[in-house]
């Protein structure tokens, strides 16, 4: 099966797109979500084409990208849905410009020469996936407010591209499979069910610390919900309602020895914070190639051969398949809503940052009398 998937994998043509926005962006992260809605492909065809082809389930690949400061937004697929990113790009965002390009990711070679490598590894999540994120809805983005008044938590991380000088690089990479109860169609002698009934065991066990025991008995008293509980069930029940999609999040940041800034790898690693709640979800991070200990790894050979599987792994956008499948980590399910929080095109405010790539106008239609 190995075999059979990494040959239908590598008979498959891929895409890059760029996704350029323009001075003006008034559309909410909604727009995004409604896009997201579009790649949830979870079809992998009859036992002939799992088992004979080695077809598996489509992904794609979300990433935002600062090369010397220069930020960009990527989307990446197999080219059979270049029509549908396309079409559905431009129907929700009819300003902005989609071009395909040549991937950035091969360019970069591992040479510990000439590159260092600070920091490169993945995230995971910090609670169970039942417990969603802080995401664009709770940040009241969905509400469509004055610019002036609008917090959009993606702007910490742009900041933070758009901060790195000629040299540096920070690449953020957010690979999304749809998700689905699997079974014998995908690999599995035992059936796993999807996140929804965890989801829904959370919300019981949450219901029932609420109503404690009659002391003596089995009996449970009235439930009383306090104000923090009500907001974690409605969150959870908000996101049982949406399309959800196993998630990696991979990151790196790395630089020219001569300029390469220690500094810059904290503000990678705690770009995620703002979409943390104590009371519900969270990103930590998770397997990445440095050691913590100097016993764990004398020499740094096993840093060096972390560095380049990871930099092969990210190139290949490879975690749900082989070769690099679940690559010493486990995929979290993320909905749509909460991927668009983390991956949309910023408003006017955000689009301020000069580093941002962008549309210097925006394009109007043609008037309909005009001579020909």
């Amino acid at each position: 099966m190995n075999y059979k998937q990494r040959k239908y994998i590598n008979g498959e043509d891929k895409i890059l797109f760029e996704i350029r926005v323009p001075r003006e962006m008034s559309r909410s992260p909604v727009a995004m979500e409604i896009f997201l809605n579009n790649l949830y492909q979870t079809s992998v065809g009859n036992l002939l084409d799992v088992y004979g082809k080695g077809r598996i389930r489509s992904w794609f690949s979300l990433e935002l990208v600062s090369i010397g400061g220069a930020v960009h937004f990527y989307i990446w697929s197999h080219a059979k849905f270049k029509s549908v990113i396309e079409s559905q790009l431009y129907s929700q965002f009819p300003n902005v410009e989609v071009h395909e390009v040549s991937d950035y990711a091969l360019e970069v070679m591992h040479d510990p020469a000439k590159l260092n490598f600070g920091w490169i590894g993945q995230f995971a999540l910090t609670k169970a996936d039942a417990y969603p994120i802080k995401t664009y809805i709770d940040y009241e983005l969905d509400k469509d407010p004055k610019e002036e008044f609008k917090n959009d938590p993606l702007s910490s991380v742009l900041e933070y591209l758009g901060s790195l000088t000629q040299g540096e690089q920070a690449w953020i990479q957010i690979l999304i499979q749809g998700h689905a109860k699997e079974g014998l169609k995908h690999g599995r002698v035992f059936v796993r069910p999807d996140w929804k009934k965890a989801s829904e065991k959370e919300i019981a066990d949450i219901r029932k610390k609420a109503a404690p025991m009659v002391e003596g008995t089995d009996v449970s008293k009235f439930t009383i919900l306090s104000k923090g509980q009500q907001d974690v069930i409605s969150a959870i029940e908000r996101s049982i309602s949406k399309y959800a999609f196993d998630t990696m999040i991979r990151a790196t940041y790395f630089a020219e020895n001569d300029v390469f800034d220690a500094s810059k790898i904290g503000g990678l690693t705690g770009s995620f914070r703002q979409f943390s709640s104590n009371t519900l979800n969270g990103f930590k991070t998770g397997f990445a190639a440095k050691y913590d200990y100097p016993w764990q790894d004398f020499r740094g050979s096993k840093r060096m051969s972390n560095e380049r599987n990871l930099l092969e792994a990210y190139k290949r956008r490879s975690f749900f398949n082989p070769p690099f499948k679940n690559f010493h980590g486990k995929s979290f399910v993320l909905t749509t809503e909460e991927l668009a929080t983390l991956f949309h095109f910023p408003s006017s405010i955000v689009a301020a940052t000069p580093t941002l790539s962008r549309i210097p106008s925006k394009k109007a239609e043609a008037p309909a009398n005009l001579p020909i």
